[in-house]
């Protein structure tokens, strides 16, 4: 049986993933902080872990509860947004440890502890990103902070696969998704989006001299850093 983790699984993507990968037949270890969160994945016949990926005494229980599991896949969704700003607008110190340490430093802190299961399988570990933390695509500085902490996962996503011998390692833009963050006018649901990741990651072991520290688009479609 297959194996996945989706980090982050309590709504919207994470959330599709669980419930996309188990229709399938998969195994799925999936992470919530609350505990109706938590309730609610158990319902999926998910593996429910309790996660908090900003506490350090919240992690330190991961590698235990997936000792001797070997991981297909690997998903770090985990991710706030930030308030929507125009220009340049003030960030408070406040607004920055709040998107980053969830986007960037749990992103951080979760990887070296994941990263062993899924080299123990030859699998893929995706990470979320957005188009929006691409440099060379920002054509709008709005939203900075958000578009910031992206930009950081996806040189997470470069040093990770640079760790890596056998996973493959991929930075994902799931598209404008019609979810709680993405809001009502986004351009696609979040079932299309995660199909599509799913595609992406399902090819990139066959695929790892092009896939392995690239960044995808949804539709499988390479996008520059």
């Amino acid at each position: 049986m297959k194996t996945a983790l989706i980090i982050g699984a309590s709504r919207g993507i994470g959330h599709e993933f669980v419930r996309q990968y188990r229709e399938d037949g998969w195994r799925v270890f999936a992470t919530a902080r609350s505990d109706d969160g938590l309730a609610a994945l158990r319902e999926m016949n998910a593996d429910a872990l309790k996660l908090d990926v900003t506490r350090v005494e919240s992690l330190s229980g991961l590698s235990w509860q997936l000792d001797g599991v070997e991981l297909d896949v690997a998903i770090y969704n985990a991710g706030v947004n930030s308030a929507r700003t125009t220009g340049l607008a003030p960030i408070t110190k406040a607004e920055f440890d709040h998107v980053f340490h969830t986007n960037v430093l749990g992103a951080m802190q979760v990887a070296p502890l994941v990263l062993p299961f899924v080299e123990a399988a030859g699998g893929t570990f995706g990470f979320l990103s957005s188009r929006m933390g691409s440099i060379a695509l920002m054509e709008s500085n709005g939203s900075w902070l958000y578009r910031a902490s992206k930009a950081a996962v996806n040189s997470v996503v470069r040093a990770v696969a640079l760790e890596a011998q056998r996973a493959t390692c991929v930075a994902m833009h799931p598209g404008w998704v019609r979810t709680d963050m993405g809001g009502e006018d986004a351009d696609i649901d979040v079932q299309t989006s995660v199909r599509g990741m799913r595609r992406v990651l399902a090819r990139a072991p066959g695929e790892r001299a092009t896939h392995h520290g690239g960044f995808y688009n949804y539709d499988g479609n390479a996008l520059t850093w």
